[in-house]
């Protein structure tokens, strides 16, 4: 995994080979990614810049999850997965309690008996 696309710009910040070397990854619903990232991954470039490391996404095959693969230095590299896992549990709960939330709202307009 120490190459890339040949059509992915590396940032300036991003060490050429020794930042691609031994990239953090993890894995996030990929209903989540528009949450997280934006429409068509908008925020990504906002969140390299400040991160100072560079996302990678890898859609895994026959799986609902997609690879978030992160590359840079050392501590840079693990605070940005610690970030992104922190922002991919909250966007996952607050989901979650739309749903119920939903669930909740169409339990209360249920019926009555003489309605049916």
């Amino acid at each position: 995994m120490g190459t890339l696309p040949a059509h992915r710009h590396i940032p300036p910040w991003v060490k050429v080979p020794e930042d691609l070397k031994d990239p953090e990854v993890f894995q996030v619903q990929t209903r989540l990614l528009k949450a997280m990232f934006g429409q068509d991954g908008s925020r990504i470039p906002y969140i390299e810049q400040v991160s100072k490391a560079m996302l990678e996404l890898k859609a895994l095959e026959s799986s609902d999850l997609t690879e978030v693969v992160i590359y840079g230095s050392y501590l840079y590299k693990l605070r940005t997965k610690w970030m992104l896992q922190s922002m991919a549990e909250w966007h996952r709960q607050r989901q979650e309690r739309g749903m119920l939330k939903l669930a909740e709202a169409m339990n209360a307009l249920e019926l009555g008996p003489w309605m049916k």
